[in-house]
């Protein structure tokens, strides 16, 4: 494949509408922002001083009242009832970073209220995803009375039935797609269900509300809710929702206290992470720091090492449990490296597939979601990485913006086993010998849903940025549009055409980096394409003319500061 020929590049095109000049200088004084960051704003459908405003300073007043969520004050006042009749109360959580910041947070209210709870977070091998009947007829055993689910439950029927039987009270909290048919919970609190102005909640969203209406009805001095934002940044941001206005509001007010790091556990995590301690902490250092590592927790070992973690008062404690994630998240990048390559292999051999089902028995049931975003990111194609555990085979789908997966696999559940998950992600189960069944309907289901034909990725700019309008000050500027993430991704820049003067490989070959001259300004500047080195290796563009879809960064080494491009995409050569 070369990469150099236009059939090979991506579709672009700038993003609209065009905003009226006037009205962007107009704004941009008043706000007291540049031209630039105001048009970005309006093209994001601010269009307005209150919208842009409320953008740029998100408070927390703006969340409304808790009446507005059907059913948030009945779950808090089944919680409030077991506390006053001093039962023993226990939460159940998944092992992923939403689930794990959900335990953490409903635990540390309770321990801010002077209440202890017991906490249960599965092990992915030994236990699977969800609540089980086998750990809830323990917690029975135990004296629980109620039961707290976070992030996970609303396909669990069975287990909370049997909870039910054995005389536990079941409060459901998830933000997972419900199907038709409900658990019998004695509450279900989940956006996605009744009328709720937060509909795009991650699971420790939904747990933050929950303890807010709780706060709200408990006797004695009310706990401070803010003080849990910064949990509820790392469990947004890390398990990818749409950056609603909901969502915008909860993580631009929880980075403030990620950057404070108060907690001994964010503290340690930030330093494992190599983020400085002046360094301001945005969605990007919480999803490829601080989530990964505590993602590799449940991935390869224990969920509770993580939880432990956030909720240790101990600072010598936490940097050794921040070390321990640290070393397991660098097994986890070794093992993801190593199935990726072998998914890449079996994906390129199924060109004619427009949906991919990929499967290997020894695949480690870890790793297997980031490998299938991987895939998704290179291929541009609906994609399921199976492995087997138990006899049975499972995994993690993920999709592309025009394919919603969970809709598509309630078409498809005759053959599954179980399945749960959002229009972009999914996982599931099915016996061995519905795996070739699987394959084929997977595919004609996505055929039928979108089409015969491969879908080409398309490029979205924010606008056309020549190197002699960049400045320090302007990036920094652009960091006000932070959190970035779905529903606001970071800007994204058309260059004019460039000379490419220099072309490394860089990281063991895995990265590629240009230098390129804008000869109209005569400004030189590096750029960095990551995870495109084989992809450039045996092509080389010295000396030819490209234009770039970049973002800008700041870089400081030893004291100097520079301008870097982080490319998205070369979208010509010539």
């Amino acid at each position: 494949m070369n990469p150099v020929t236009d059939q090979n590049m991506p579709a672009w095109r700038l993003r609209e509408p065009e905003p009226p000049t006037e009205s962007i200088r107009s704004l941009a004084r008043d706000l007291e922002i540049s031209p630039i960051l105001c048009r970005l704003l309006y093209q994001r459908g601010m269009t307005t001083y209150d919208d842009m405003h409320f953008f740029l300073s998100p408070g927390l007043r703006y969340l409304g009242s808790l009446e507005d969520w059907e059913g948030l004050s009945q779950g808090a006042e089944i919680i409030a009832s077991s506390i006053d009749k001093n039962e023993k109360i226990a939460v159940w959580g998944d092992y992923d970073v939403d689930g794990i910041t959900s335990v953490a947070l409903i635990k540390d209210f309770f321990a801010q209220r002077g209440l202890s709870i017991l906490a249960v977070l599965p092990h992915r091998l030994e236990d699977g995803y969800g609540l089980n009947c086998r750990e809830i007829e323990t917690l029975a055993r135990e004296g629980v009375k109620t039961l707290i689910t976070v992030d996970c439950g609303i396909s669990n029927f069975k287990e909370v039935k049997r909870a039910r039987e054995l005389g536990i009270k079941v409060v459901l909290t998830d933000h997972h797609q419900p199907g038709e048919i409900l658990p019998q919970a004695c509450a279900i609190i989940n956006p996605r269900l009744v009328s709720c102005p937060h509909s795009e909640l991650s699971g420790v969203g939904t747990a933050f509300f929950l303890m807010a209406a709780l706060n709200r009805i408990l006797p004695g001095q009310k706990t401070d809710i803010r003080r849990f934002l910064d949990l509820v940044a790392l469990g947004t941001i890390a398990d990818l929702v749409r950056l609603d206005r909901t969502n915008r509001i909860l993580v631009k007010n929880g980075l403030l206290l990620l950057n404070q790091a108060e907690r001994p556990g964010i503290f340690a995590l930030k330093e494992a992470s190599g983020i400085n301690g002046n360094d301001g902490i945005g969605a990007g250092e919480v999803g490829f720091g601080l989530g990964p590592r505590i993602n590799a927790a449940g991935r390869l070992d224990d969920p509770v090492i993580a939880l432990e973690l956030l909720l240790t008062k101990d600072l010598s404690l936490a940097r050794k449990l921040a070390s321990r994630l640290n070393k397991l998240n660098d097994q986890r990048r070794k093992t993801e490296e190593e199935i990726l390559a072998q998914a890449r292999d079996m994906a390129e051999s199924m060109s004619e597939y427009r949906g991919l089902v990929l499967f290997n028995p020894d695949w480690h049931p870890g790793v297997i979601g980031i490998v299938a975003s991987r895939i998704v990111d290179e291929f541009h194609r609906p994609c399921f990485v199976l492995t087997k555990e138990d006899g049975m085979i499972k995994g993690s789908g993920r999709s592309i913006g025009e394919f919603n997966l969970y809709e598509n696999l309630c078409s498809l559940s005759r053959i599954l086993e179980r399945f749960g998950g959002h229009s972009q992600a999914a996982g599931l189960s099915l016996v061995p010998e519905r795996l070739d069944d699987f394959r084929e309907k997977f595919n004609d289901q996505v055929i039928s849903s979108i089409g015969p034909e491969p879908i080409a990725r398309e490029i979205v700019l924010d606008a056309g940025l020549d190197f002699d309008q960049l400045s320090p000050e302007l990036i920094s500027e652009l960091e006000l549009l932070q959190p970035f993430g779905p529903g606001n991704p970071r800007p994204v820049f058309l260059s004019s055409e460039l000379l490419v003067q220099d072309q490394v490989l860089f990281g063991n070959d895995k990265h590629v980096r240009f230098s390129f001259k804008e000869e109209k300004s005569g400004i030189i500047l590096k750029g960095q394409f990551w995870r495109q080195g084989k992809k450039w290796a045996k092509t080389s563009i010295t000396g030819k003319k490209a234009i770039l879809a970049y973002t800008p960064a700041v870089n400081t080494y030893r004291g100097v500061t520079s301008i870097r491009l982080n490319i998205k995409e070369i979208l010509s050569v010539r």
